[in-house]
C-alpha cells in the first residue's frame, strides 16, 4: 500500500523525532510517505525537517515562516492538496506511535467512500471510553516501555483483528479524492478546534462510512500541541494530571470555534459513545429580541441565522460594538447577522420571539435544543409556546446537507 502520512507541528520536534522512529519501524513493506509542516516551530524543527528531507526520499516537509501561526487546520489541507503524493493519506499526530500491522489493517479495511481510524492506546490522561483503549506505557519518549508494549500488544491483537466499531477520530485514513469533494477542512475554524467534528459531520453527509478497526492501534500520548503549556505531571502515586492545564491561547480559540460551530450547524458538537457523528437538521432561525440587553445578544446570536433587536439595548457597549468585536472572530458577516427591527419584517422559515424581561435559564436551554425539538415531534406551519418564548414556524425545511462542501463565509 502506498499512504502519505500527514502531519502539522508546532514545537513538537521531540514527538516527531519519536513519531518518525516508530512509523519506520512498523510500516512493513508498504510505502509511507511522511508529510511534515512546521508551523513557525522555534525548536528546530526545521532544520530536523530538511536534513530529514535529505536523508529519506519518502519525507517531504513545508515551512511556514510565520510571525502569524497558521494551525493545523490550515496545514492539514496543504499537506494533503500541495504535499502528498498519494492516492491514499492519513491524519496523523506527532505524539503517536506507530503500531505493528496497523498499515496492513488499513489496507484491508479502507474501500471507496469509507475512512478508516485506528484504535488510541492511550495513557490514563483522559477519562475512559469505549473508542478507546487505557494503558499506560509512558507519557513522555523519554520514560516511553516500547517492549513492554509491544508484548502486550503481542497477546492482544490477534483478539482485536475482526472488531470494528463506526467512530471517527485521529488517526484517520482517507482517499483524497473523497477529502477534496468536500473541500477539505473549514478555514472557519482555524487555527484549530472544531474543524475535526466539523468534517466529520460533512463526511457523514456526503455518504462516507466510518470504520474504527480495532487491530490497527497507535499508541498516543495526547495532548502535545499547542493546548497544554508543558508536559503532563505525575503525583508519587503514579498519576497523571492534565485537568485545568490549558493554556490561555487554547481556551480563547476554543470558544471562538465553539461559537462558530453552532453559528455553521445550530447545535453543539454531538458524537455517539464510539464518536461516530450526530447531526440534527439544520433549520432556516431568526430571533425576534424585545426588552433585550447586549448579554442576551451575546449568547442568543451563535444559535440563529439573524437576530433582529430593538434600536438600543441597555449596556455600556452598542449592537454595532458587538458587531465589531465578533466580526474579528469570525468569518461569517456579522453586519447580515444581527439588525435593527425597526422597518425590517422577518422572513425567515422559523421565528422564535423572546421578551428579555422574561427568558430565563430554561428557554436558552430549549434554544441549545431547538433542532433536536423540531425533528423529534410532528409540527406543522403555525405557532406555539415554548417557555416564555413564542415560536412561528412559516416553513419547516432543513439545510444541513447544504453545508457538506466547504465555502467561504
Amino acid at each position: 500500500m502506498k499512504i502519505s502520512l500527514i502531519q502539522p507541528s508546532r514545537n513538537n520536534l521531540k514527538y516527531l523525532k519519536w513519531s518518525y522512529d516508530s512509523i519506520r519501524k512498523n510500516q512493513g513493506n508498504h510505502t509511507v510517505e511522511i508529510c511534515v509542516a512546521d508551523d513557525f516551530s522555534n525548536d528546530g524543527t526545521w532544520d530536523w525537517c530538511q536534513k530529514m528531507m535529505q536523508e529519506d526520499t519518502n519525507f517531504k516537509a513545508i515551512r511556514n515562516d510565520g510571525p502569524t501561526r497558521l494551525g493545523h487546520t490550515i496545514l492539514y489541507d496543504r499537506l494533503v492538496n500541495k504535499v502528498a503524493t498519494h492516492n491514499v493519506c492519513m491524519i496523523y499526530h506527532a505524539d503517536m506511535y506507530l503500531m505493528p500491522g496497523a498499515i496492513d489493517q488499513i489496507e484491508h479495511k479502507l474501500k471507496d467512500k469509507t475512512i478508516v481510524s485506528l484504535t488510541r492506546i492511550e495513557p490514563p490522561l483522559h477519562p475512559p471510553g469505549p473508542e478507546k483503549i487505557l494503558m499506560d506505557f509512558g507519557i513522555e519518549p523519554e520514560e516511553f516501555k516500547e517492549q513492554e508494549l509491544l508484548d502486550w500488544f503481542a497477546t492482544v491483537q490477534l483478539q482485536q483483528l475482526t472488531k470494528i466499531t463506526e467512530g471517527i477520530f485521529a488517526p484517520w485514513a482517507f482517499y483524497k479524492k473523497d477529502f477534496q469533494e468536500i473541500g477539505g477542512h473549514d478555514s472557519l475554524f482555524a487555527p484549530q478546534s472544531k474543524e475535526d467534528t466539523d468534517i466529520f459531520n460533512r463526511f457523514q453527509l456526503n455518504g462516507i462510512k466510518f470504520i474504527q478497526t480495532w487491530g490497527g492501534c497507535v499508541y498516543h500520548m495526547t495532548c502535545r500541541g499547542s493546548r497544554f503549556a508543558d508536559g503532563a505531571q505525575r503525583n508519587p502515586d503514579g498519576q497523571v494530571f492534565m485537568k485545568n492545564r490549558e493554556t490561555d491561547e487554547w481556551l480563547n480559540q476554543n470558544i471562538i470555534s465553539t461559537r462558530n460551530f453552532i453559528r455553521k450547524w445550530g447545535h453543539f458538537c454531538k458524537h455517539d459513545k464510539f464518536m461516530k457523528p450526530i447531526i440534527p437538521p439544520k433549520y432556516n432561525i431568526g430571533i425576534i429580541l424585545r426588552n433585550g440587553r447586549l448579554n442576551h445578544l451575546e449568547i442568543l446570536e451563535p444559535w440563529c441565522d439573524i437576530i433582529y433587536h430593538e434600536k438600543t439595548l441597555p449596556g455600556i457597549d452598542t449592537p454595532e460594538d458587538y458587531v465589531y468585536r465578533e466580526q474579528q472572530k469570525t468569518s461569517y458577516i456579522m453586519a447580515q447577522r444581527v439588525k435593527c427591527l425597526e422597518n425590517i419584517t422577518p422572513d425567515n422559515d422559523i421565528i422564535i420571539e423572546i421578551d428579555g424581561n422574561n427568558f430565563n435559564q430554561t428557554d436558552y436551554q430549549h434554544i441549545q435544543q431547538f433542532a433536536e425539538i423540531l425533528a423529534n415531534d410532528e409540527l406543522e406551519v403555525g405557532s406555539f409556546e415554548l417557555g416564555t418564548m413564542k415560536i412561528i414556524i412559516n416553513k419547516l425545511q432543513t439545510y444541513e446537507k447544504d453545508l457538506i462542501i466547504c465555502k467561504e463565509q
